[in-house]
């Protein structure tokens, strides 16, 4: 069975088949394979089955759905991009969206733009940068409606990357495993409070994704001036 037959059973399970573009699936088997291709150069992924790539880069990036749909962003970030997951799926579903791919490695930068030239995703720019540089430029600052992070850093590193790229009134969303009642989650919610963050919320994901969840954190004020701090020490001295 293709990697798109088996997104098809899962999205349809999983309730999240309706209001998908009519080329969305032709287009994620466009993406697959060149996540794949490039993958034997820059190893991407250590997931390479169809089944698996579409429930566990597909549907897991595509869980999140509901929440942007209900929130009506008009400019996010993927944070830590990598091979492209969660943004490029989620750029090819929501096209009225306007994606920021972050990652700090120049070659998987390059591949993300090579990716989005192929599919020709103009609503897709790259950065080949740092957060914690993004965050105290005028440009980035405080401009995002929506930061999405997956496999990216604990959460309260993850909240001094992405805060400030947040303007007040958006949201950090985290691709998680079972956090609800961790450590994680309280020492997350330390270092918001500290960043103009709010109280975490923990979503659930599609049953076929098993312990996944989404770690929501609000943005409810600005962020003070000396975060982030420079770059590095946000992951070797985390605030909480």
């Amino acid at each position: 069975m293709s990697q798109a037959r088996h997104l098809e059973a899962l999205l349809e399970v999983s309730g999240l088949d309706a209001r998908l573009p009519a080329d969305f699936m032709d287009r994620c088997e466009r993406y697959v394979a060149l996540l794949l291709a490039a993958n034997t150069r820059l190893n991407l992924t250590r997931v390479t089955q169809p089944a698996e790539v579409a429930r566990l880069h597909l549907l897991d990036a595509l869980a999140a759905l509901p929440l942007i749909d209900a929130w009506g962003p008009r400019r996010a970030v993927d944070l830590g991009s990598g091979g492209g997951v969660p943004g490029i799926p989620l750029a090819l579903a929501r096209p009225d969206v306007t994606w920021l791919l972050v990652d700090s490695v120049g070659k998987k930068a390059a591949a993300l733009r090579s990716f989005v030239a192929d599919l020709g995703l103009h609503n897709v720019t790259v950065a080949a940068e740092r957060a914690e540089t993004l965050g105290r430029d005028p440009a980035h600052r405080e401009h995002y409606d929506f930061v999405a992070a997956r496999a990216c850093a604990p959460l309260p590193v993850l909240a001094e990357l992405a805060l400030p790229l947040i303007r007040p009134g958006g949201r950090l969303l985290a691709w998680k495993g079972q956090v609800a009642g961790s450590d994680e989650l309280a020492r997350g919610a330390a270092a918001a409070e500290l960043l103009g963050g709010g109280e975490p919320s923990v979503h659930a994901s599609p049953p076929a994704l098993g312990d996944h969840t989404l770690v929501e954190v609000p943005k409810l004020g600005p962020t003070p001036d000396r975060f982030p701090r420079r770059p590095g020490l946000p992951a070797r001295r985390p605030l909480a």
